[in-house]
């Protein structure tokens, strides 16, 4: 049997053309602490008392009272709110059907992303659409998302970050309402499995909001995959789970 992928592709059901893309080990984010010079004289002690510094002004917090109550508007917000620490230039849409069913939510756009203006161009979104068709699905029929709507320097999403980012993805996935979703890589499986990619891999989490429940599911950023793509049969084995009962 053969899936007719899109752009006329046919992708065959044998498992070793099926897996011939996915896996990656939690190497999904960078760990960075803050520039430190460490050939740096040592300051001496001073003796004078220190001057009270002023209080840092707090970060925005992203409020759900803030956050529009319906899917259009708030990817409306999501493209021009100051909340967000990136400038709206850089900000690029989710993708697909929000009633497909079938969320995808990755960590941040690709470095062509920009310059495509769309998610997920270029090798690394040939590897997706390989995917999507593998479990008879493409674009049109899935929702994709990313945590944040900008890439942010270095290609990595920090703690305090993630924080804010969390929040907003949250109530993005409620209103989004889908049936499944399914996780890339490190940053998104520690919002909505609540455990780095390693430990939130191999079981169905479960994502309650006012709304209802969401199955989840995380596996590896095709990025990833295809610098390790020795990896691939366990990303298929992730891929089977998250199809199992699903209705296509």
């Amino acid at each position: 049997m053969a899936i007719q992928g899109k752009r006329g592709q046919t992708i065959s059901s044998d498992v070793d053309n099926l897996v011939s893309w996915w896996r990656e080990a939690g190497v999904d984010t960078i760990v960075g602490d803050d520039p430190r010079s460490w050939l740096e004289e040592p300051k001496k002690p001073s003796t004078a008392p220190a001057a009270a510094k002023p209080a840092a002004a707090p970060a925005p917090a992203a409020s759900l009272a803030d956050m529009p109550s319906d899917l259009a508007g708030f990817r409306q917000w999501l493209l021009s709110s100051e909340t967000l620490d990136a400038p709206v230039s850089d900000r690029l849409d989710a993708i697909g059907d929000p009633a497909g069913g079938l969320m995808i939510l990755v960590d941040m756009p690709e470095q062509d992303d920009r310059d495509a203006r769309g998610l997920l161009s270029g090798t690394t979104g040939q590897l997706l659409d390989r995917m999507l068709a593998a479990i008879g699905r493409d674009r049109a029929s899935t929702y994709i998302a990313p945590l944040s709507p900008a890439r942010i320097a270095g290609g990595a999403i920090d703690e305090k970050t993630r924080e804010t980012l969390a929040t907003i993805a949250r109530h993005h996935v409620a209103l989004a309402a889908p049936t499944r979703l399914l996780t890339m890589g490190d940053a998104p499986s520690r919002v909505f499995c609540g455990s780095g990619l390693d430990e939130s891999r191999g079981t169905q989490h479960i994502f309650n909001h006012d709304g209802g429940t969401v199955s989840v599911t995380a596996t590896f950023h095709p990025r990833f995959l295809l610098r390790q793509p020795r990896f691939k049969a366990q990303s298929w084995k992730d891929l089977q789970m998250l199809i199992e009962g699903m209705t296509a």
